[in-house]
């Protein structure tokens, strides 16, 4: 089975047929599935997408059981939680949707960890990472592209000289290096290859 575009969450099982993981749709397997949009609702109060999956959390006044039911707290209700709660041997605690999310210091909200900035993110080298709400992903380097290629996708270098995004002088050649390139005036001209004389 060969499938021109590629199944980037998925398997392919026929001529350009994808099956998709959980959580993942679209004819190559590239797109977020909105399983709060979905009928039943996966969730009894309230339900938060996030990227291949989804989460369950409860008004005011109820707790999230394992079942993904909300059952009611008297206690939850007094605590009011941002996203609901448990209790444990009688103490109340707040949760938070994500592990990239983590209580404020009022124990009620949930604030954003920069996974990018303390080093939590594990991005493979020619990636950068981007911080989101509540987690983060893995972007191309500059001067890297994402394309698929042979079975799966990967940053690969752009070639500025070839793509015409270069900035090199009309007197210079443009020479492309991995994520960059360089400017060489060409001969009988001197000068940084930006400029020329």
């Amino acid at each position: 089975a060969i499938c021109g575009h590629g199944c980037k969450y998925g398997e392919c099982m026929g001529p350009n047929k994808c099956k998709c993981f959980p959580g993942f749709t679209g004819k190559s397997c590239n797109q977020d599935l909105n399983e709060c949009g979905l009928k039943p609702r996966p969730c009894e109060h309230r339900c938060m997408n996030t990227y291949g999956s989804y989460k369950c959390y409860c008004l005011n006044g109820y707790m999230l059981m394992p079942d993904g039911t909300c059952a009611s707290s008297r206690t939850c209700a007094m605590v009011n939680c941002q996203y609901g709660c448990e209790e444990v041997k009688g103490e109340v605690q707040c949760l938070c949707p994500s592990g990239g999310l983590q209580l404020g210091p009022n124990g009620r909200t949930c604030i954003d960890i920069d996974e990018c900035s303390t080093g939590k993110a594990v991005c493979s080298y020619n990636r950068r990472c981007v911080n989101t709400f509540g987690s983060y992903y893995c972007k191309c380097q500059l001067g890297y592209e994402l394309k698929y290629v042979s079975g799966r996708y990967d940053c690969v270098d752009v070639n500025e000289c070839v793509t015409n995004t270069h900035r090199c002088n009309l007197h210079a050649d443009c020479l492309n290096t991995e994520g960059s390139f360089k400017c060489k005036c060409k001969q009988g001209y001197r000068g940084s290859g930006f400029d020329c004389a």
